[in-house]
C-alpha cells in the first residue's frame, strides 16, 4: 500500500512530551491507516530545563517510523526534506502594554524613517526647483513653493503610500499581498532554510566525532 506523506518547513510546538507524525507532516492515506500512521511517535523531548529548544526532523526519520511499525507500506516524500521544530516548554503570554509599546516604538522608526528618506530624495533631485519649474512654465512667474503644484503632489504621495503598501485604517484594498508581507515572509523562509542548513552541519559533525 501506498502512503504518502508531506512534511512541513516549520512547526512550533509547546508543552508537549513527544514530536509526533500529525506535528510536522501531513499523512494521505485511507482514514484509519492515517490515523495510525499519524499517532507514531518520531522523538521523545527531553526535560533539561530549557524553556526553548531545536529538533532537525528528516523525512528519513518518517519513513523510517513508518516501515518499522509497518513494514508492508510504502512511503512516499511529497514535502520537504527536513522539518524544522521550535520547542517551547510553555506557552508564552505577551504583555498586552509590552505589545503595544513595541507597535509604538516600530510605529514611530517607521515614520521617522520614511520621512528622513522621503526628505532626503527631495533634497538629491531638488524637487522644489522642479516644481517653480512647472510653475513658470505653466503660468509664465516665477513663485517660491507654489502651492497650486505642492499640494497636490503632496496629496498624490499620500495617495501612493496607501496604494503601495495595501492598507488604509489597519484594512486591506485588495487580497493582495502587501510588500511587507512580502518581505516578511522571504524572511522566514531565509531564516528557516538557514536554521535546517546549521542543524544539518551541526548533525553531521557530531556524528563524525
Amino acid at each position: 500500500m501506498d502512503v504518502y506523506v508531506k512534511p512541513a518547513k516549520k512547526a512550533t510546538l509547546t508543552g508537549c512530551k513527544s514530536i509526533k507524525i500529525k506535528d510536522i507532516a501531513e499523512v494521505v492515506a485511507p482514514a484509519d491507516i492515517a490515523k495510525k500512521i499519524e499517532a507514531l511517535t518520531l522523538l521523545h523531548i527531553n526535560n533539561d530545563n530549557k524553556p526553548k529548544k531545536n529538533y532537525l526532523i528528516s523525512v528519513t526519520d518518517i519513513i523510517k517510523a513508518i516501515q518499522k511499525k509497518y513494514p508492508a507500506y510504502t512511503v512516499n516524500n511529497v514535502g520537504e526534506q527536513d522539518t524544522w521544530v521550535q520547542y517551547a516548554a510553555q506557552k508564552s503570554e505577551d504583555n498586552p502594554a509590552w505589545k503595544w509599546l513595541k507597535v509604538a516604538f516600530v510605529v514611530l522608526v517607521m515614520l521617522v524613517g520614511s520621512s528622513t528618506a522621503i526628505m532626503a530624495f527631495h533634497t538629491d533631485s531638488q524637487i522644489p526647483k522642479v516644481f517653480e519649474n512647472y510653475f513658470e512654465l505653466f503660468y509664465g512667474e516665477t513663485r517660491s513653493n507654489p502651492r497650486i503644484v505642492t499640494i497636490p503632489y503632496a496629496i498624490g504621495l499620500a495617495v501612493g503610500i496607501i496604494v503601495f503598501y495595501n492598507h488604509l485604517m489597519g484594512k486591506k484594498l485588495t487580497d493582495d499581498p502587501t510588500p511587507i508581507e512580502v518581505e516578511m515572509e522571504q524572511y522566514e523562509k531565509q531564516v528557516t532554510e538557514t536554521m535546517v542548513d546549521l542543524m544539518n552541519i551541526r548533525e553531521k559533525t557530531h556524528d563524525n566525532h
